[in-house]
């Protein structure tokens, strides 16, 4: 009997086997979900920051207009390449430019319409006589104004605390000039040209108090206009004069026609100019009559600022030659990002109290404002204008010797004014 049985077991044991050989067939797991990537960290928010412009950019001195404005669009490009950070925010800095012709009715209208579009600051005006009357409006909305270019001391002497420049004012420029004049030309009798604007006045001024005091004789006080182009008539009554020394208040636009119509006079007077005629211009205008010009910057000679030459290399790539303010009109739109960083804040109200405070080693060297906000310790140099160059003789204050010696400077220079 236990024989008959065995096969059917044997049948049993094969299926149970034949099953536990198909259960060893799993289906190969799934593999397992890479873990989530961690969330990208959130972009910082932005935020634009306005920051007005204002010169001549049509007229016969829109070429320094233009030379101001390139300088403060190199200034916004350079601080937007650093990506600055401001109360958490990236900022992005943008330049408004306005055209103010040089003229101070357009200054003012062109002032209310930076004021209008919320600028946070401004640079400029390029010339005193536009400058004076627009700060008034700056001031009444508070807004921090840096001229890179006008130098009549009237415009820090308001009594406004929105009101900085960055170059040395007239009365520190006339008296450079004025002095100058009489004891390295030998001056003995000194004829004095204005263009009764601020500027070419005020300076013209300044020139003749520190003539005087060095004990020249000023044998002829005349004036023109900024538009003119004809001056035959007064020099003719200066040649009359005989002169050892003729000093131009005015722009370059004037300067070069002088000059031409001195010589062609046969006038052998020494022609001496401030900033605003010590410029490339100016010899291109005057030409060969240019050969001996004796001329002044507020401020130091390009070749010569202290961190000037990164700046040189950038702009006269970009935008050619310097004429006379850019390297000023730079460190003007970086002494106001310089002030917002501070305050960790780009409204007026909260950083315009760190403008005055400011301690900014700009390409133009260091600048600190005094309670007036005037430049402390600003320079002057005198230039000659030698074989179409402009060479500098001396420079007092600033960071350069006293008396630097003779050498030619680039057909550039720091600054010259309205």
């Amino acid at each position: 009997m236990r024989k008959e049985h065995i096969p059917g077991v044997l049948i049993v044991l094969a299926a149970s086997v034949a099953l536990i050989g198909c259960g060893k067939k799993e289906e190969p797991k799934a593999a397992a979900p890479a873990p989530a990537a961690a969330p990208a960290p959130a972009p910082k928010p932005e935020i634009v920051v306005k920051i007005g412009h204002v010169a001549p950019l049509t007229g016969p001195i829109a070429h320094l207009g233009k030379d101001n404005e390139n300088g403060a669009r190199l200034a916004v490009e350079d601080a937007n390449a650093k990506k600055l950070e401001i109360d958490g925010k990236v900022v992005k800095f943008e330049l408004l430019g306005e055209d103010d012709q040089a003229d101070p009715k357009t200054g003012t209208v062109v002032a209310q319409k930076l004021v209008d579009a919320k600028v946070a600051g401004v640079v400029g005006h390029l010339n005193s006589g536009t400058t004076i009357p627009a700060s008034a409006i700056y001031n009444q909305a508070g807004l921090p104004q840096i001229s890179p270019s006008a130098t009549n001391p009237k415009y820090t002497q308001q009594g406004f605390n929105t009101t900085f420049r960055v170059m040395a004012n007239d009365i520190q420029q006339g008296s450079v000039v004025g002095t100058y004049a009489v004891k390295d030309m030998g001056a003995k009798k000194v004829a004095i040209i204005d263009d009764r604007t601020a500027y070419g006045q005020g300076l013209a001024d300044e020139v003749e108090k520190a003539a005087k005091a060095a004990g020249a004789n000023i044998v002829a006080r005349e004036f023109t206009t900024d538009k003119a182009t004809d001056f035959k008539a007064i020099l003719t009554k200066i040649k009359a004069k005989n002169p050892d020394v003729i000093f131009l208040g005015g722009m370059d636009a004037i300067g070069g026609p002088m000059l031409k119509q001195i010589k062609e006079l046969g006038i052998k007077a020494k022609f001496t100019t401030g900033d605003g005629g010590c410029s490339p211009e100016l010899i291109k205008l005057a030409g060969a009559a240019s050969e001996g010009v004796i001329c002044s910057q507020a401020g130091l000679p390009v070749d010569k600022l202290p961190n000037g030459q990164k700046f040189v290399e950038d702009f006269t790539k970009k935008y050619g030659q310097i004429q006379i303010y850019s390297p000023y009109s730079y460190d003007a739109v970086m002494v106001l990002v310089d002030a917002m960083k501070r305050a960790n804040s780009a409204d007026p109200v909260k950083y315009l109290p760190e403008v005055g405070k400011t301690s900014y080693d700009g390409v133009t060297g260091k600048i600190e404002f005094d309670e007036k906000g005037d430049i402390k310790n600003g320079a002057i140099t005198v230039f000659e204008i030698k074989d179409g160059k402009l060479v500098t003789l001396k420079t007092e204050g600033g960071t350069a010797p006293a008396a630097a010696p003779a050498a030619a400077a680039p057909a550039a220079a720091p600054e010259a004014k309205k």
